[in-house]
């Protein structure tokens, strides 16, 4: 892609009107000749695409839409239309989610819970060829890789999601406010705790925080 959008053509994914509305503004401020249209499905999305893909230089996409996740916008545009840069906008910061879409193909990610005139600065970026990201983001990508050696071993037999769970319920969450905080269904972290109060031979969350303490964890 040109590393200068100002005069290209941008899609922006969003199925939330109010957002949608702050999010052109944020792409005006950032790109002031920039042309933008706008889908707010995944269908929706694809139909454009068919028709007008040639001719994207970006792309701005939601993952959480009414019929799908902007993800699979992601990989189509990776496969077909390379010169389109694909950066994901959301409210989503865990790894679940962050590391699906970068594999997709994204090549940028920021949230969407940021000061507008930071989430502008982000995508300026893109005009001296680096990837936006969010710092939280940026971070998260480096503990990822970091983690594997500079983590202390876990004899428990913790997983990494394990871990993570652990970590939020030390730092007070319930289990339907982690489940949101990780884009999981609560039953799903419910399962998670039940596991790991089963491999720390624990039965409460007091117990649970303890164990997080002792792994530098909270």
């Amino acid at each position: 892609m040109n590393t200068s959008p100002q005069t290209g053509l941008c899609l922006l994914v969003e199925d939330q009107p109010h957002t949608r509305d702050w999010m052109l503004g944020v792409l005006d401020s950032a790109f002031p000749g920039l042309r933008v249209a706008t889908a707010g499905t995944l269908k929706a999305a694809h139909q454009w695409l068919d028709t007008n893909g040639t001719k994207l230089t970006l792309a701005v996409v939601d993952i959480g839409l009414p019929d799908g996740s902007g993800v699979d916008i992601v990989r189509r545009l990776a496969a077909e239309f390379p010169d389109a840069l694909p950066v994901v906008a959301t409210i989503y910061d865990d790894d679940a989610h962050l590391f699906e879409a970068i594999a997709a193909g994204a090549r940028g990610y920021v949230l969407k819970d940021e000061e507008a005139n930071l989430l502008v600065g982000y995508l300026k970026r893109i005009e001296s060829g680096e990837p936006p990201l969010s710092p939280s983001i940026a971070h998260r990508m480096l503990a990822h890789f970091r983690g594997p050696t500079l983590a202390r071993p876990d004899t428990s037999g913790l997983s990494p999601r394990e871990t993570e769970v652990l970590t939020l319920l030390a730092r007070g969450m319930t289990v339907s406010e982690a489940a949101t905080r990780l884009g999981l269904q609560p039953q799903t972290v419910a399962s998670y705790v039940k596991v790991i109060y089963q491999k720390l031979n624990i039965s409460s969350r007091a117990e649970a925080t303890r164990e997080a303490l002792k792994r530098g964890l909270a």
